[in-house]
C-alpha cells in the first residue's frame, strides 16, 4: 500500500507531575524520548523530530542521532509547539505532519503510516486521528478514556468522556453497545501544516473546556477530522510510574519490534 510523503514531530515538555523528567526516563538503557523517536523512523517518514522546550531533552536526542529542535516553554498546548516547529523546518502548507506523544514509546509505526495515509485520502480534512473498538465495559464506562462516534465516511461527529454511543435498550448502563461498535480514541494526529499554523488562533470552545479535548475545538469551528479505524489498541503509553515499569517489562522482555528498531 502506497504510503504518501509525511513528517513526524514529537513534543516533548520535561515537566510532568505524575512522572518528574518522564521524556528522559531510562527504558532499557536509552531515554523514552529516544525510543519514542526510533519508533517514528520505522514509518518512513521523510523526517522525524522532537519539538522540546529543554535543553537536556535537545541534548538526548541529538547524542542519539534524532533531530530535535528548541521551541518557546510558555506554549498552552502541543499543537501549539508543533507550530513552532513547522517554522523552524520550514515546512510548506500542504505538508501532512503526523503528531506522535513523546510518551507512547511502543507506537505501532504502521499506525502512524495510518493516520498520514487517511489524512491524505481526505482532502476534505484538516485533521486526522485513529480509533479502535472497545471490548470492555469497563473502559467505555470511564471517563479518563475517550470515545469518538464517526459518520459512514470515518468522519468523527463528537469526541467524548462520556460513553458514547449509549445504547439506549441495555439492560443495565452503561453497556457496550453491539451495533455500532464503541470507539476508543488513540492520541495521535495527523494534520496539515496549514491548518496547524492557523490553529492556535482558533477560539477555544466551549465544548472543548467542558469536556477537556483539544480537538473538539477543530469541530467546534466546521473543520473534519478523519479517522482511520485500528482493529486494536497501540502499546500502552506512559503517565505513571506504574506504567514506566509495565513498559519497561515489555520492551526488556523482548516485545517484538519493528526491523529497523534496535534491540536492547
Amino acid at each position: 500500500m502506497h504510503t504518501p510523503a509525511f513528517h513526524v514531530l514529537i513534543p516533548a515538555r520535561l515537566a510532568s507531575t505524575r512522572l518528574p523528567n518522564k521524556p528522559l526516563a531510562d527504558i532499557a538503557g536509552t531515554p523514552m524520548i529516544v525510543h519514542v523517536a526510533r519508533r517514528a523512523l520505522a514509518s518512513h517518514a521523510q523526517s522525524v523530530t522532537v519539538a522540546t522546550d529543554d535543553h537536556a531533552i535537545l541534548h538526548a536526542c541529538r547524542s542519539a542521532g534524532v533531530a530535535a529542535v528548541l521551541t518557546r516553554r510558555d506554549h498552552p498546548s502541543g499543537s501549539d509547539r508543533l507550530a513552532e516547529a513547522c517554522e523552524h523546518l520550514g515546512l510548506p502548507d500542504e505538508a501532512i505532519v503526523v503528531n506522535v506523544q513523546g510518551d507512547e514509546p511502543l507506537m505501532p509505526p504502521r499506525l502512524i503510516e495510518a493516520v498520514a495515509r487517511q489524512l491524505h485520502e481526505r482532502p476534505d480534512c484538516v485533521m486526522s486521528t485513529a480509533a479502535h473498538p472497545l471490548q470492555d465495559a469497563a473502559e467505555y464506562a470511564n471517563p479518563n478514556v475517550v470515545k469518538v462516534v464517526l459518520d459512514r465516511r470515518q468522519t468523527a461527529l463528537y469526541f467524548s468522556r462520556a460513553p458514547i454511543p449509549l445504547w439506549r435498550d441495555a439492560p443495565a448502563q452503561p453497556a457496550l453497545p453491539a451495533q455500532p461498535a464503541a470507539l476508543r480514541h488513540i492520541g495521535i494526529y495527523g494534520y496539515r501544516v496549514g491548518f496547524l499554523r492557523r490553529f492556535p488562533g482558533l477560539e477555544p470552545a466551549p465544548l472543548e473546556q467542558c469536556e477537556s479535548l483539544e480537538q473538539l475545538r477543530v469541530l467546534w469551528h466546521g473543520e473534519r477530522i478523519a479517522v482511520h479505524l485500528a482493529t486494536e489498541a497501540p502499546g500502552p503509553g506512559v503517565d505513571t510510574p506504574q506504567d514506566l515499569e509495565r513498559v519497561r517489562a515489555l520492551i526488556d522482555g523482548g516485545m517484538p519490534l519493528p526491523p529497523t528498531y534496535p534491540a536492547a
